[in-house]
């Protein structure tokens, strides 16, 4: 017998997703310019749409010189909530002391 009571996720939607994403991104205070928010000039996070699923990545440490990205794959929305809220906490962590 199945533990899932009959109820399953809604199907993940990644055009929407992309726009909830970057809608939240924005909200954070960071800027788009060609698919890479950036705050201040400094590149944070990039997000592109690919197929089912969206290509995301979150850079280790803010840098003007040449951002090392940690790249990730986000198929549902729990992983973009999840991406999110990393998001949320590394640019806490970082604060101003960083740029």
């Amino acid at each position: 017998m199945s533990d899932d009571f009959g109820f399953a996720p809604p199907p993940f939607k990644p055009d929407d997703a992309l726009q909830r994403l970057k809608r939240e991104l924005r909200e954070l205070g960071l800027s788009e310019r060609e698919g890479i928010f950036e705050r201040r000039g400094v590149a944070i996070a990039r997000v592109r749409l690919d197929g089912t699923q969206l290509d995301a990545a979150l850079v280790r440490k803010p840098s003007r010189a040449s951002p090392q990205w940690q790249p990730r794959q986000l198929g549902s929305s729990a992983a973009v909530r999840d991406f999110t809220a990393e998001l949320k906490k590394a640019l806490r962590d970082w604060g101003d002391r960083d740029e």
